[in-house]
């Protein structure tokens, strides 16, 4: 049997126990550390906010923030309150950061239904009463944006750029918009508006702004702006349903408002226009067959070619029971001795069929 350990030895094996705890204790061997504070989600400061009057509507956009002010993403809901501050007509001075009062709060429902794409779009439209208060004031708003910590501590980003207009007296609608169909465009007529929103007469038209829905939901999208009181939409296909309206542009200095859209205007394009007449019909008799060659139609919507052909002074007869896919027809139920007049005409995707080409006649001989 091998002798007792002695103390001297027993003390050694004591302290290596003591300084291997030590070292599991400061992490080695798995143990958690103190825990970290809960982190702070204030959010990023928005920079974009802009402003646009459309009528009586006056219309915010701004990004909504997408990142902590630490630079890592956002998880907690997204609140909004928008400031405002309001300069009466020919007062100069223009207010500081510190005139902007609350004016909207957004909670986190109603901000998650404003920012569902890349803007956040809040309008509001000021009665009747609120436009003849402030037609010609100057509006500034801005916007904070918070999430909420334990309890509901709100934790603030800061004070977005402020953004300044003034409210314009703008267009009524145009008049009597009209919408008609044709071969390669939807084309667009108006009147311009006679009175402003206050009843005054109109001035100071630079342009008009188009806005097209398709199909019978969805929003209007601005598909062009022009000068006149007509406008082309070349971007468009048979059988789709557009929805149109048109406002009036008002310019003074470098702000530019939208006058009162217009009503809607619907239409449904059909496809009523047939294709062109083919050309170069030509007719060659060989032993016992006619052929004929013309030039090919170039519709991007061709469904192919009739081919009709006279004999005398007899009735038309049509040769061919399906549509031609080329500008090539061989007749092999001529006789010797007659003589045959022919002509050809073009098919579209919907049977619209063109006008007849120009006749080619031949002897069987």
């Amino acid at each position: 049997m091998s002798a007792p350990p002695r103390r001297g030895d027993r003390l050694l094996l004591v302290r290596l126990l003591l300084a291997f705890s030590g070292v599991c204790w400061l992490g080695a061997c798995g143990v958690q550390g103190p825990p970290l504070p809960p982190r702070v989600e204030q959010p990023q400061r928005v920079s974009d906010v802009a402003v646009a009057q459309a009528g009586r509507t006056l219309t915010l956009s701004f990004t909504a923030p997408q990142l902590a002010a630490d630079g890592e993403r956002l998880t907690k809901p997204l609140e909004a309150e928008i400031l405002r501050a309001v300069l009466p007509a020919g007062q100069p001075a223009p207010p500081s950061s510190e005139a902007l009062q609350a004016w909207r709060a957004l909670s986190a429902e109603e901000f998650a239904k404003l920012a569902k794409s890349e803007k956040a779009v809040y309008s509001i439209t000021l009665t009747e009463a609120d436009f003849r208060e402030h037609r010609g004031a100057t509006f500034f708003f801005a916007v904070r944006t918070l999430t909420r910590r334990f309890r509901r501590r709100a934790v603030e980003s800061g004070l977005s750029n402020v953004v300044q207009m003034t409210l314009l007296d703008v267009p009524l609608s145009v008049e009597d918009l009209r919408v008609a169909t044709t071969e390669h465009a939807l084309e667009l007529s108006w009147k311009p508006p006679q009175r402003a929103l206050s009843g005054q007469p109109t001035s100071g038209i630079s342009a008009y702004r188009v806005y097209r829905r398709v199909g019978k939901a969805g929003a209007f999208e601005k598909v062009g702006e022009t000068s006149e009181t007509v406008f082309r939409d070349t971007d468009f296909a048979f059988g789709r349903t557009y929805t149109y309206k048109v406002a009036a542009l008002m310019k003074v200095g470098i702000q530019t408002a939208e006058g009162e859209a217009s009503p809607v205007t619907e239409v449904a394009p059909r496809d009523v226009f047939p294709p062109a007449a083919p050309t170069g019909l030509t007719a060659v008799y060989t032993t016992q067959v006619i052929e004929l060659v013309w030039t090919a139609n170039s519709e991007p919507d061709l469904a192919g070619y009739n081919v009709y052909r006279r004999e005398a002074s007899g009735p038309v007869q049509k040769m061919n029971q399906k549509p031609l896919q080329t500008p090539i027809f061989r007749d092999m139920s001529v006789v010797e001795g007659r003589r045959y007049s022919y002509r050809v005409t073009a098919l579209d995707l919907v049977n619209n069929e063109s006008a007849p080409s120009e006749e080619a006649s031949v002897e069987t001989h």
